[in-house]
Formats: structure tokens, sequence, C-alpha cells
């Protein structure tokens, strides 16, 4: 055994380099493992948000938008271009520069830290020692007081629609096409099938995304849902429910797909790329030693309790690895919660009140409890909504689509759910997060001024809209 930390985190990504960081800001000696490897060759720390997921993928949504913009609503501003192209490897090149700027920022975050970065796949052994196995095979053991899980999450691969990296691809392929595809098969319609199905239906991809699910993004308050779909519809995403895929094949370069409608039965498709994004499941293989005493659930996933300790001394497990939703910044969260715990010091996470949010124009986030959660609860309450289209902000910016939907109990007022399609939503629903954290009533939202002319100014009439007093619609 070479070397004994007070923390060893394995994996890098959001939850486990925040992880580490808070863990190294307590005076705490410690190490991370992680193996993911960049398009360099080398260590590419930040996991798979920062390499292959959240952070690319926005710059490619930001990039398309733009291109959108100068083909289809610039005109509208008096704004004309002759012939716009868009050069597909410049595209995904800044996508790339934005990858390394982030990845890079984090190794010197650790350097600043005097964190020790192990490059490798980590193991958890018995007495909290992992064992690094390193790219070359060469294995070294290291040990802790602490040992903190990330390991992450991966890609589901349908077996009848396994990934070649060329014609049927996961998220990570799905940044890199070295063109423009011409028709672009989807497989799942939550977020990363939606986001990057947007990506290439705005560079003139013609998208098809097949759902298995009778309902459109059924997390979703249902109200919001229905808003978007008819956005995206609009857009020319054509989105077919209740269809299940049970056959791709690859012939030549075209992907052939065999899906079932419940509406139309069998039917069949070609395109030229399929990206399959049916979700993601806790990445625990090879994690764990037989004898750690660490258990696992039906999928997978690291059992923890409401402090994320697995029950073995010293051994926690934080992020996609366990339960609670798949998100970076609730990953990120635990991490400070149980660097925290780990020094001695109060650590808590909040999983009722973690935003969503997905980036698809219009853009739609939501915390807490959606309508039909609460009609099957039960629990007695309120709403009140407002659309963008009577926001002056929105509608001199050409994005005055979508609403604002505020849930509040009926009897207390007290804000149980905040649901928002529309321009920058991805924004505006944490100042619903802080209401909701800090207690606060659809009367608090309501009695708060708001600059005008604002976006935000839409959260505050839905929280008036919820005792029929909104000022700019007729209730």
């Amino acid at each position: 055994m070479s070397d004994t930390f007070d923390v060893i985190v394995i994996g890098a990504g959001p939850a486990g380099y925040v992880a580490a960081i808070r863990a190294a800001q307590l005076g705490l000696k410690t190490a991370v493992v992680d193996a993911f490897v960049g398009k360099d060759g080398k260590q590419a720390l930040g996991g798979t948000c920062l390499n292959i997921g959240c952070i690319p993928s926005k710059a490619l949504l930001d990039s398309s938008k733009q291109f959108h913009n100068l083909t289809h609503n610039f005109a509208l501003h008096g704004i004309t271009a002759d012939n716009p192209k868009i050069d597909i490897p410049t595209f995904t090149g800044r996508k790339d520069k934005i990858v390394k700027q982030f990845t890079g920022g984090v190794a010197l975050l650790f350097k600043a830290n005097k964190i020790t970065s192990f490059f490798g796949k980590g193991k958890l052994l018995k007495g909290n020692q992992v064992e690094v196995t390193g790219n070359d095979g060469t294995k070294q053991t290291i040990a802790a007081t602490n040992v903190i899980l990330a390991s992450g999450s991966v890609p589901i691969e349908l077996p009848f629609a396994k990934f070649d990296g060329k014609h049927i691809v996961d998220n990570a392929g799905a940044l890199d096409f070295s063109e423009v595809p011409k028709r672009l098969g989807v497989i799942g319609a939550g977020v990363i099938g939606l986001e990057l199905g947007s990506v290439w239906k705005r560079l003139g991809s013609e998208v098809t995304i097949i759902e298995a699910l009778p309902e459109f993004l059924a997390a979703a308050d249902t109200d919001i849902a229905k808003t978007a779909a008819r956005e995206f519809a609009k857009q020319g995403l054509d989105i077919k429910l209740n269809a299940k895929l049970s056959k791709a094949e690859i012939k030549g370069d075209e992907v052939h797909l065999t899906y079932n409608s419940e509406k139309d039965g069998e039917q069949s498709l070609v395109v030229d790329k399929l990206l399959v994004a049916v979700g993601r499941r806790a990445y625990t293989d090879g994690l764990l030693a037989d004898d750690t005493g660490v258990k696992v659930d039906e999928r997978g996933r690291i059992v923890v309790d409401e402090h994320c300790h697995t029950g073995v001394d010293g051994v926690w497990a934080i992020g996609d690895a366990v339960r609670g939703p798949m998100l970076a910044h609730k990953g990120s969260e635990e991490g400070v919660a149980v660097a925290e715990l780990i020094a001695g010091k109060p650590g808590h996470v909040n999983l009722d009140m973690v935003p969503w949010v997905i980036y698809t124009e219009p853009e739609i986030s939501w915390v807490g409890k959606t309508e039909k959660q609460l009609k099957d609860e039960g629990v007695p309450y309120k709403t009140g909504s407002f659309p963008f289209a009577a926001n002056g902000r929105a509608v001199a910016m050409n994005e005055g689509v979508g609403m604002v939907k505020v849930i509040a109990h009926a009897e207390t007022d007290r804000i149980l759910g905040v649901h928002m399609v529309g321009p920058v939503v991805s924004e505006l629903i944490h100042e619903a997060v802080v209401a909701m954290e800090f207690k606060g009533s659809s009367e608090d939202l309501a009695r708060i001024v708001h600059a005008h002319p604002a976006l935000s100014e839409v959260v505050h009439e839905a929280a008036l809209a919820v005792d029929k007093r909104a000022i700019h619609k007729s209730n």
C-alpha cells in the first residue's frame, strides 16, 4: 500500500470533483481516482457532464440556435444574410474547445487545493482500500479513512439497437457527427433525445423521435408538457408517442427501423443516424469487491441512507450511482454535504427541491409537485398561470411562447410546485426554488417587486393568478 488519505473519491464528475474540492477546503488530505480519457488520450476530469454531456450539448444547442435565428428569425428584425452555411468541423470544434477549457479548469482547481489525482479505474476493497488500475493495466492500492463512491452513470443500450459509434450512437456520438444527417432517428423523448434532436433539426436534419410512453414528458406538469409538445410540432420535430422500437438494422449507410405503434401497428422508418436515448443506468460495474459490505439495489444503484452513507463505516456514495434524480447539480450538492459530514459539520440535500431543466427552445423547467401528483395524493391545491405572450420583454425578444404555472396549498398557500416553459426558464426557475426552500407562499411571490420589463414578471403574475388577481390577463 503506497498512500493513505483522509478521503478518496472514485469518480471525477460533478459529484466527485465537487466532493473532493470541498473535502480539501476543509483540510482533509484528498485523492481522486478517475479513468475518463479525453480526445487527446489524457485524463479528462469532469466526468460525463463536462466531457460528453451537459457542457458540450449546451455549446451545440447555443450554436445551432444562432444558425436557426439567422435562417428563420433575424429577418423579423430587419437582418438578412445571403446563403448562410454551417461548417460542422468548426461547429463541433468550438464545443471541444469549451470542453477542454472546463476539464482543464477542474485540473487547476485540484492543483490549487492540493488534491492528488490518480488516472485509472477505481475499485473499492475491504477496509476502505481502493485498487487503482491504470489504462496500461498496472495496479496500485491506496487507502483512506473515508471513501466516496461517485462512479456516475452510462447510457442504457438496447439489445436490438447496439451502439456501433457510427450509425447507432449514444449521446456522445450525437455530439460529433461529421455532417448534418439528412434523416435522424431518436429513440426516447426525454431530456437527451429532445435536446440533441433539436440541435440537428435546427441545422436541417429531418428528425423523428420514437417514444414508448403514451404521454409526452410524463414527469412534467401536464399543462407544460402540452404547451411544449405543441411548440416542438411547429418546429417540425416528429414525435411518435406510444411507439416501441423492435428492430434496428444497419444496411449500408442507413439504419432500417421497425417499431410498433399503439395507433398504427407495425411501422418502418429509414434513417441515416440513430440516437438511442432511452435513459441511463448507474455505473457500478467492477466498482465493488465482493467483501466490501456495500449493497446495490435491483437497478444497480448503491444503497445509501438520507445522508448518502452506505452503512459500511467510512463509505459513502453520491450522484448518479445512488437514488434520486440523475442530475449534475444534485450530485454536486450531495458531494458538498458528504464532505462536510466527514469533517464533522452538518450536511444535507433536500431532494424535493431539486430543479429540473430541459434546454430546448422553448426551455422547460420545474421544481416540486405536479398538479397530477397532488391530485393523486389528495392534497388540496390552487393554481395560477400566466403566458409569456402577455409579457413585454418576451414579445420584444420574439420569444412570447409558453407559460409559468404556480401551484400552492389551498389552505396554507405554501408553494408546492412551479412549472415553466418559455424563454430562459432555466434561470427563472431558481426564484421558485429559493421561495420553496424558505417555505414561501404564493402571496410572498406576489408581493415581491419585479423589475419591468423583465421575463420574471411572468412568475410574478402567475403567483398573483393563484388568487385570481393577475393584472395583465383576465382571471
